[in-house]
Parts: structure tokens; C-alpha cells; sequence
């Protein structure tokens, strides 16, 4: 059974708005009539979007740079009044190298694009989102549930995204709700490029995985807070 969500008059930050997962929860939220806030370094026109740029209003942001998002933050409040719900979507994969082969700034790299991203994103929206009793969605991923071999830096990353949701749920609790998804493998066009010989059908559809997302910004998942959410797929 379909499932439709009402986002009038809603108005909605996704970071990461570019690629191909953000790109997905930006349209699904234009699609159900939210005012969609992009933020990226990646412009909508440039030949690596992947985003439609007439479903969001584009605002080029350094994620890991705490004065671009503040800025960013308080342009979305200052043009539109209001915020009600932030998707932190921002993030990357590296590996192939056992830690102690990992360069250090590939370490630095990941915890900037995954997790402090994240927070910095968080910090400066939630004044806004207690004012709208809003909602936060991250971006964790399965493989921060474990340890593993050649992805240390990444794992942890994306277990610290995991960490500060349950933080914020915390110290925000009934007045903003903090939830996570954790995709394993993600159908894009990188990933294919990355593993020609995997089976696709098992991979989560990024519109699938931004049904979820729009959930949990939703009044129906208003008992919901400091969850990790799987969206694996069949992989």
C-alpha cells in the first residue's frame, strides 16, 4: 500500500543535496509539498548533481566549515521564518586499507564529511527545531554496528552519527525528535561503478530509503526518537 505524507508549509534542510541519496529526499519532500533547502558544495546545475533543481531552493555550503553552516542555517529561517526539519545527508566512503596503513588524512576526511557534518549541521539547527517542535534525520550506516576490516575510519564515523542522534534525542526530548537510518549498500551510480558484478536488486533504492526519512520528519512517527533505523534492503 502507498504511503503519502503532507509537507505544506513545511520548510526542510537537507545537506548532501546533490548526491545521489540527497537528492532523492529532496525530491520526495518537494514532491509532497515541503519548501526544500539544499544545501552542497556540489551546485544542482553541475554535470556530478544528481538532483532536480527546480525541487529545491540551493544553498552552497562546506558542511565540515561551522561559519558556512551557520550561515546556511540562518539564511533557510531568515527567507522562510521557520525550520522544521533537517536531513543530514552529507557524507562518503573510503577504504580498502587496514588501520594501520590508513593515512591520517583519510581519517580526518571521513570524520569530517560523516560526523561533523552532522554535528555542526545539528548545533545551529536546533534552536530553530525546538521553536517548530522539528525533526533531525541522520544518515548512519550498517557497518557502524561492528567492527570490520579495511573500513575502520568509516565505521566509526558513522557509529559516532548513531551516538549523537541518541545525544540529541536526549537533551532535546519532546521538543526535538533525533532518528537515524542505517543503509547497508545504496543503488547509485558510484556504487555500480565500484562493484559491476554485484546483484543491484539487492540494494536499497534511494527513494525507498527517503520514504523512510520523510517518516520520521512525520506526526506519524511523533513517539519516535533516538532510533536507528535499518533500510538494507534485501543485501
Amino acid at each position: 500500500m502507498a504511503v503519502s505524507y503532507d509537507f505544506e508549509g513545511s520548510v526542510v534542510l537537507v545537506t548532501g543535496a546533490s548526491g545521489a541519496l540527497g537528492s532523492a529526499v529532496a525530491e520526495a519532500f518537494d514532491a509532497a509539498g515541503a519548501t526544500v533547502c539544499g544545501a552542497d558544495i556540489v551546485a544542482p546545475d553541475d554535470e556530478d548533481a544528481l538532483v532536480d533543481p527546480a525541487a529545491v531552493e540551493f544553498h552552497e555550503t562546506d558542511a565540515t566549515d561551522e561559519g558556512s553552516v551557520a550561515e546556511t542555517v540562518e539564511a533557510v529561517v531568515d527567507d522562510h521564518g521557520r525550520l522544521d526539519a533537517v536531513c543530514n545527508v552529507a557524507g562518503t566512503w573510503r577504504g580498502g586499507d587496514p588501520l594501520h596503513e590508513t593515512d591520517v588524512e583519510e581519517f580526518e576526511m571521513l570524520f569530517d564529511v560523516n560526523l561533523k557534518s552532522m554535528f555542526l549541521t545539528s548545533k545551529h539547527a536546533i534552536p530553530h527545531l525546538r521553536e517548530t517542535e522539528g525533526a533531525i534525520v541522520s544518515v548512519s550506516a550498517r557497518s557502524s554496528l561492528e567492527g570490520g576490516e579495511g573500513d575502520g575510519p568509516y565505521r566509526a564515523s558513522k557509529a559516532g552519527v548513531r551516538l549523537l542522534t541518541e545525544t540529541i534525542a536526549a537533551e532535546n526530548l519532546g521538543t526535538v525528535r533525533a532518528n537515524a537510518v542505517m543503509p547497508s549498500v545504496i543503488d547509485t551510480p558510484m556504487n555500480r561503478e565500484m562493484m559491476p558484478d554485484a546483484d543491484f536488486d539487492e540494494w536499497a533504492d534511494p527513494a525507498d530509503i527517503a520514504d523512510v526519512v520523510m517518516f520520521l520528519c512525520a506526526p506519524e512517527s511523533e513517539v519516535t526518537s533516538g532510533a536507528a533505523v535499518p533500510v538494507y534492503g534485501e543485501s
